[in-house]
């Protein structure tokens, strides 16, 4: 009886499996969906990173969208221009110099350098303490929780001494910490060399209020516009004329540098041998568009 019974089951499971197999099979090939070989060899060559750097929502996604819509196909920011190459050759287009995307910190100031800065109990978020009033006197900087470094899949930003810091030998340009950080105060930004002068700083305060909050940040005191007409002083903040930039204007942006009582003028980014030797003792940074403009105004926030 009990072998009766272990046959009935197995033919039971048996017959199961092939009625299965065979709706399968059948519910395969009715609700196929055809898929551009394109959109497969689009995916091939693209680094396969999903970070949404381009837009999208991974590499799928941003393959389609560059076969059946037309899409630009330099927007991967991991591969960078090799990948906008062979993309381009898939898709029989052509593609000029794809400039590199990196993150820009616009602040400066460590732990120390804050003055009014309270402890916080709270949730060790920046996202939560932006919504508390006075968890530190100035209302634009970094406020070091590291929303930012744990958005980087790359591993290419760290919360140094309070300050978020980014690792230019690792960053792709994703933009992930941008778009966690609540105050806004980093930008992704094309490239144009290995290093461009940013202001480290997004202070809009009049110079007294800013001092009153920190020992770095710019007090609009025009210096710099003084001795390069490269800067101008915009909402008490010195900003860049990156469209008059050239390589010609290095000794003039150097000075300007060194007139900077704030030390807010630096270069972001990987500096070349060359670069090193320019700058000399000068703090080293990185790129910002023509057009420098924090987003921090474009965000609500208390505190």
């Amino acid at each position: 009886m009990t072998w009766v019974t272990i046959g009935l089951s197995g033919g039971i499971l048996l017959t199961m499996a092939l009625l299965l197999t065979t709706i399968l099979g059948w519910a395969n090939r009715k609700f196929q969906v055809d898929v551009n070989p394109r959109v497969l060899t689009v995916i091939d060559t693209l680094p396969g990173a999903n970070c949404g750097g381009c837009g999208y929502v991974g590499c799928g996604e941003y393959a389609e969208a560059v076969v059946l819509e037309h899409e630009a196909v330099n927007k991967c920011t991991v591969g960078g221009q090799s990948c906008a190459l062979a993309v381009a050759a898939i898709m029989g287009v052509e593609v000029g110099e794809t400039l590199p995307y990196r993150p820009i910190i616009h602040c400066g100031a460590h732990y120390d350098d804050r003055r009014g800065r309270h402890e916080y109990l709270g949730e060790q978020r920046c996202a939560a303490a932006n919504l508390i009033t006075d968890v530190q006197g100035c209302t634009y900087g970094c406020l070091g929780f590291g929303d930012c470094a744990r958005a980087c899949l790359f591993d290419a930003l760290h919360v140094v001494d309070g300050l978020a810091t980014v690792d230019y030998d690792k960053c792709v340009g994703c933009g992930a910490c941008a778009k966690a950080c609540p105050r806004n105060i980093i930008t992704v930004t094309p490239f144009k060399s290995s290093r461009v002068l940013a202001v480290a700083c997004s202070n809009k305060d009049k110079g007294k209020d800013v001092v009153a909050v920190c020992n770095v940040g710019c007090i609009g005191c025009g210096a710099c516009a003084r001795t390069s007409s490269l800067f101008k002083i915009e909402d008490n903040l010195s900003t860049i004329d990156y469209d008059a930039y050239s390589p010609a204007c290095s000794l003039e942006v150097l000075e300007a540098c060194r007139k900077c009582p704030r030390q807010r003028l630096v270069f972001v980014g990987i500096p070349t041998a060359q670069d090193q030797e320019k700058a000399g003792d000068l703090e080293s940074p990185a790129i910002v568009e023509p057009d420098f403009k924090t987003t921090v105004d474009d965000t609500e926030w208390r505190g």
